[in-house]
């Protein structure tokens, strides 16, 4: 089964965050969340958390340079990794957009 949404999570800010899950019965067998800022009339990606190679990965963005390399973020499983992702998302937005422009 699969699912997705999108919530804004900053209404002066205009920022969302975006999931999709697929799982399999209970497990989660791949995700992404995505954390996005609209600027003027577009959505800038700020940071992307997924499980595309089926491990718990992270990729940062900036302003000017765009998509850095992956990095593994929760050793744990996808399920875990996803709701790990989304707390970090929602609890720590403001710094993550900071550091997106900044570099």
């Amino acid at each position: 089964m699969s699912a997705n949404y999108t919530r804004l999570i900053d209404r002066l800010r205009r920022v969302f965050l975006h999931v999709e899950f697929t799982t399999d019965r209970r497990d989660v067998i791949d995700y992404a969340i995505v954390l996005l800022i609209q600027i003027d009339d577009r959505l800038e990606t700020i940071r992307v958390y997924d499980g595309a190679h089926g491990v718990n990965e992270l990729h940062r963005y900036s302003r000017r340079t765009g998509k850095d390399a992956a990095e593994i973020f929760h050793r744990g499983t996808l399920g875990e990794g996803m709701r790990v992702a989304i707390e970090e998302a929602e609890s720590g937005y403001e710094a993550m957009i900071e550091s997106w422009d900044k570099q």
